[in-house]
Order: C-alpha cells, then structure tokens, then sequence
C-alpha cells in the first residue's frame, strides 16, 4: 500500500499533468479562436481555420471537466473553497466558454455572412475571455484569496468579485490571453498553407515579443516584489486533512528565495523563457512542428513555475494565513486516494494513447480546397 503522505504528492503531480495538458490542448483553440475574425479574411479562409481545431476541440475541453472533477474528488476543501467563493468568477468561465459550441455548431447552418461574421465574433469571444479569466484567477493564485475557516472547517469567502481585479492579476490575464494566442499562431502556422501560414508568421512575429515582456513583468513583480507565505509549524503530514493543525505567517521568504532554496525549480522558469524565445525565433522561419514543440516545452515551463512557487500551497489565504490549504491538509482521505489513483493509472495512459491516435489520424494542413470541395461535414 502506498503511504499517506506519499500518495498525496503523487496525486499533486497527476493533478498538474491534467492542468499541463489542459492548457496544451484548449489553449490553441483559444488562440485560434482569438486569432479568427484577423487571420481569416474571408469565409473560406475563416473555415480553414475553424476545421484546424474542428475535430479535436470538444476533446480538448474535456481535459478542464477532469481538471474539475479531479480537484473534486482529491481536494475536496479546495473545490468548496474556490468554486463557492469565486462563484461568479466561475459562472464567468463557464458563459464565456458557451460561445465556442454554439460557434462552431451553428456558424454554417446558414450561408448568410452576417450570420456567419456573427458566429465569428462568438468564436473570438469565447476564445478571448476565458484564458483572460483563468489568468486572472492564477494573479490570484499566487497573491492569495481572502477565505478563512471556522473550527467545523467551513469555508468562509471575505472578499467581493471586483477585489479580484487587483493590477497584478489583471497583468496575469493580459499574459494568459498573450499565451494562448502565440500558442494558437504556433499551431495554426503549422496546419494551414498560402495567406493563413503567412499571416500567423505575421501575428507570431508581433506576439512574442509582448509576450516575453508580459512574462518578464509577472517574473519580476513575483519574484522581487512580493513575499511569500512560511509555513512555521505543521502537523503530520500522513494525518487526516485538517488545515487548521498548522500555523503560517504571511511575509515569509520571498518568491526568489523559495526558488533559491531548491535550485532545481528554477529549471521551469528557464524553460518557460527558452522555450518561448526559441518558438518564436523559430515561427518567424520556416519551422513548423519545431516552433510548436518549443512554445509547449515553455508553456510547461510556465505551468511549472507557478506549481513549484505555490508548493506545497494549494490555495493561499490572505486574510487568514493559518487557512491556507496544502497538499497534506487539504486532501480525501487516504482510501479515496488509492482507489482514484489505481483508476488512473488504468485509464490515463488509454486517454493519451487515444489522444495521440485521433491527432496522428487527422494530422495534415488544412487547405481551401478541401474546404471547398466538402461543405456537409466539414464546419
């Protein structure tokens, strides 16, 4: 059997692998969304682009529905904290992510281009706002979320939805939509030829270097101008979830001494920076699947950096540091873990098998003519 302490740490890094995947996989369809109504000059060019995420996209948002249902069923404290206390942040996600079915589904059932350009602007929306909101709420992440618990352990949120909005995390959002869409470009150079190819070679050479700006900005402002909760004394970490049984002081070190005290996380900001530099230094050549594979070498790096700076932080509290969530007081007990994990040992390796496979079966640029040559099962 596996021990306590050691299966929550274990399911940290499943867990992170699901949001890693998450953000890989949605996050081009945002971008590509994103980039639609500029990149697309016209109708044909616009359902190239849509048919480059068409048959992998509603695969792609499952990856957030098990993201969700994972923090469900292995962090139960941290779903009722965060999904109760940014309830409308959340409602937010969800209607912005409303738009993209009803994009693609209904974008050709008329060949009307009002209808059309409308359906357009709903793909863009539902592209745009959500990695928007998801950065915002990674801002908040990292500066803590005012919540606290009383001694039955329930969750009280102190904050209001327009307390989200703060510089910092509005800066995350602005980085997360600039992620998504270099993303997206990286992708959409990499299936489509002629004026589509060109004019994401265009957006990349635009995006990166905002991008790599909007990154070095969050790096510095975390890394020099923000301390970091210290846990000062703390339970057992193979006892039951309880995350009153520890006490936390809010200005601990700061973010770069917690880097500092285990050099080997700073690997996954140099990897976020290198592998987005390379990317665009190369999406402004010739390469194709080489600029891809560097953006998502960095956007891991990315993910990194902010999983190895929280940890063992799950949700940091702002105004109630002794709330804090961790990994060892914040999880289902220990039989709900074992069985969770031998489920997914089962079947996430099945998941990213098929995965492959649907992405190996579709793979190919997509062209005008072959947009032009079906117009029943194509969007």
């Amino acid at each position: 059997m596996i021990d306590y302490e050691i299966i929550r740490v274990i399911w940290w890094l499943f867990i992170g692998i699901v949001g890693i995947a998450f953000t890989l996989t949605e996050g081009f369809d945002f971008g590509v969304g994103t980039l639609l109504p500029f990149v697309g000059r016209s109708d044909v060019e616009r359902r190239v682009i849509i048919n480059t995420v068409g048959a992998t996209w509603e695969g792609n948002q499952v990856w957030l529905i098990l993201l969700g249902g994972a923090i469900f069923a292995i962090w139960p404290l941290v779903y009722a904290t965060l999904f109760s206390g940014l309830y409308v942040a959340m409602l937010l996600v969800l209607f912005a992510l409303f738009f993209r079915p009803a994009g693609f589904d209904y974008r050709s059932k008329v060949e009307d281009p009002r209808w059309r350009n409308a359906w357009d602007w709903c793909l863009f929306l539902g592209g745009t706002l959500p990695p928007v909101l998801l950065g915002v709420l990674v801002g908040n992440l990292i500066l803590g979320l005012p919540f606290h618990f009383d001694q039955d352990l329930r969750p009280f949120y102190d904050g209001s939805f327009w307390a989200l909005l703060s510089p910092f995390a509005l800066l995350c959002g602005v980085v997360g939509l600039l992620l998504t869409t270099f993303h997206g470009a990286l992708f959409l150079k990499w299936r489509s030829e002629g004026v589509i190819h060109d004019r994401s070679v265009l957006a990349l050479e635009i995006l990166g270097p905002m991008l790599l700006a909007g990154m070095a900005a969050v790096t510095l402002w975390v890394f020099i101008g923000m301390d970091r909760p210290e846990i000062t004394q703390m339970a057992a970490t193979d006892a039951p979830s309880n995350p009153l049984h520890k006490t936390v002081i809010a200005d601990g070190v700061s973010w770069l001494q917690h880097f500092l005290t285990y050099p080997w996380m700073l690997v996954a900001p140099v990897l976020g920076f290198l592998g987005l530099t390379a990317a665009w230094l190369l999406g402004k050549g010739e390469s194709r699947m080489g600029a891809f594979l560097f953006g998502s070498v960095g956007i891991t790096g990315i993910a990194l950096t902010v999983g190895f700076g929280l940890f063992p932080f799950l949700l940091i509290s702002s105004t109630d540091p002794n709330s804090s969530l961790t990994l060892w007081d914040a999880s289902s007990s220990h039989t709900t873990l074992l069985l969770a994990f031998w489920i997914t040992v089962i079947f996430l390796p099945l998941v990213l098998l098929y995965t492959r496979w649907v992405y190996k079966v579709i793979w190919g640029s997509v062209t005008e003519a072959a947009i032009l040559k079906d117009t029943h099962t194509l969007y």
